[in-house]
């Protein structure tokens, strides 16, 4: 158990039969009246957010989310394997589980599976990629003035924004969070 007095941003609680991430929280001190902790909180399972205040003695319990580095192994139709390296089970999770955390990803790379007392409620990708370019149109020259971007479709099929200089067959780094492009190897 956690009081309301002792949390902190990260912190995953469970809170009216769901389980809530702390995104932000602020201790308010009225002029008049008992204190309270103001807090941001968002489900991990459907990705909502909301706002709830706890009284600064009000108790939650926390919960428990296990982080399980396995590796991305194909996608059949809607399905997803992917194998634990140490014991070699497979497992497979539906399209919606996914959602699009493998964007980036190319098959036999390494993600985290994140799941509570077992079930699996999402996929955290690595934080940065190295992606080879498909296709991509040519840039031209004159067309730098204003740091222009351009489409290019990466070896999984996603499309990032790059600068006019880089070509097809280029391979790039992306940072996974925001599908940024952020250099070239």
């Amino acid at each position: 158990m956690i009081s309301a007095g002792d949390f902190r941003n990260g912190i995953t609680i469970e809170y009216e039969n769901s389980i809530y991430q702390i995104i932000e929280f602020q201790h308010v001190k009225p002029g008049k009246g008992a204190a309270f902790v103001r807090t941001k909180l968002k489900n991990i399972i459907s990705g909502g957010v909301v706002e709830k205040t706890f009284r600064p003695t009000e108790k939650c319990p926390q919960a428990r989310i296990d982080r399980k580095e396995m590796q991305y192994l194909y996608a059949d139709g809607d399905l997803f394997y992917f194998m634990d390296t140490e014991n070699y089970e497979q497992i497979g999770l539906n399209a919606d589980k996914v959602g699009d955390a493998l964007k980036f990803v190319k098959e036999n790379e390494m993600v985290k599976v994140c799941s509570h007392n077992g079930n699996v409620f999402a996929i955290e990708p690595p934080l940065f990629v190295e992606l080879t370019i498909t296709d991509t149109e040519p840039g031209f020259k004159g067309d730098t003035a204003t740091g222009a971007t351009k489409p290019a479709t990466v070896e999984t099929g996603a499309t990032v924004a790059v600068p006019l200089f880089v070509e097809t067959n280029d391979v790039i780094k992306i940072d996974t969070r925001t599908g940024e492009y952020l250099s070239r190897v």
